[in-house]
């Protein structure tokens, strides 16, 4: 669609088609974007009053959120000012909301693991919301050094409007594990713009848990610097009544030789509970010998839930060891539950081990045993809440 023809598209009630990801806009100028009106395809599923003003500017910063670490004494912390020259090496903001928090964050917390460090423990990052009707923006970036092996647990709770940008600096052959959380409390909206930056034979494995809050946006997008780049993308997410959870992910593949695999899931129950998972993968001309596949499967436990699931492949060359994706929502399994009542099993409980086992793949890939153990309560919690 030419651009003079735009505006009036939306004006008519058009949904903008999607173009391709190679084409895909990015600024660190908020001005540079459109105030989205809900009609473009990257925000068509999005509930645009719910976001505060976060999309328009309407929104600005009238509180802080806190950041708690707890990090082994081999990991380098810093407080940074918005000035520091490593802060935005791993991505260009993709859209208006990121923009404007990489634009209004005060100052920034830089987490490095040094050169062929071994973390002897979990580094945990919990942010604390700016607080009941206030509004926050932040930034984060994790910095892993080349031949450096650690966990990063980012722990996001509390109240408010709170957008922010994380960042990702993978060094060659460094293996790094992250696991973004998401429980805020009932009143919350968090949208998030993760930059992951792979070098030459990294290994990044990058969990997303979304659990709380009101309105939850995050979108994760991959890069790869260099070749033998394996990046593992994981999601486990369970809405409840009036819950809208966005999960928008992006792997660009540019360069030969790098894996990736997406697989994300989740669970809903209870009247308007909504989720979006939008998985994109696009294989660029020079990616040559690349490896990927992306999985999203949704489970709706109650009538009044919706989920939509997108899968997107673009592929520009043929050189390639495979590509593919799947995508299904359902509800339960009335064969599964049918053989597990017929040994004797309650119908409750069989509705409880399906859930979990839907789950499972994913909660065995956390290598976390605080977190998974949290999530494996939250999910009980989540269950007995509808009596399943």
């Amino acid at each position: 669609m030419a651009d003079n023809n735009v505006a009036e598209a939306l004006r008519e009630g058009a949904v903008i088609p999607a173009a391709s990801r190679a084409e895909r806009f990015t600024s660190y100028d908020v001005e540079a974007f459109e105030a989205p009106r809900g009609r473009e395809e990257n925000w068509r599923f999005t509930p645009m009053k719910r976001l505060r003003g976060l999309h328009d500017g309407s929104a600005v910063a009238s509180g802080e959120a806190t950041v708690e670490i707890e990090a082994a004494e081999e990991l380098v912390v810093e407080t940074v000012g918005r000035d520091d020259s490593r802060l935005g090496v791993a991505g260009v903001p993709s859209d208006r909301i990121a923009a404007q928090a990489y634009s209004a964050f005060a100052k920034a917390t830089i987490v490095t693991v040094p050169k062929e460090t071994s973390a002897a423990k979990p580094a945990v990052l919990r942010t604390n919301g700016p607080g009941e009707g206030k509004v926050a923006f932040g930034h984060l970036q994790v910095r892993a050094e080349a031949f450096s092996k650690a966990t990063i647990v980012l722990d996001h709770v509390g109240s408010g409007t709170y957008a922010d940008n994380v960042e990702f600096v993978i060094g060659d052959s460094a293996n790094i594990t992250v696991v973004s959380v998401q429980d805020w409390a009932d009143d919350a909206v968090h949208v998030s713009e993760q930059h992951l930056k792979l070098g030459r034979d990294a290994k990044l494995k990058h969990i997303v848990i979304t659990l709380g809050g009101d309105l939850v946006r995050v979108s994760p997008t991959a890069t790869f610097a260099d070749r033998g780049g394996d990046v593992e993308m994981l999601g486990l997410y369970f809405a409840d009544a009036g819950q809208h959870q966005e999960h928008r992910l992006f792997v660009d593949h540019a360069v030969p030789n790098c894996k990736s695999r997406v697989m994300y899931k989740g669970a809903l129950q209870g009247d308007d509970a909504h989720t979006v998972w939008v998985g994109d993968v696009l294989i660029r001309a020079a990616a040559e010998a690349t490896d990927t596949y992306e999985l999203n499967r949704n489970l709706v436990l109650t009538p009044g839930a919706r989920a939509d699931s997108i899968p997107n492949l673009e592929i520009e060359t043929g050189e390639i060891e495979g590509a593919g994706h799947a995508s299904a929502t359902g509800r339960f399994d009335d064969e599964q539950l049918f053989y597990l009542q017929s040994r004797g099993i309650g119908e409750e409980a069989a509705r409880r081990l399906v859930v979990r086992g839907f789950f499972h793949e994913i909660l065995v890939k956390i290598d976390v045993p605080e977190v998974r153990e949290r999530l494996e309560a939250a999910i009980e919690a989540e269950l007995e809440a509808v009596g399943a």
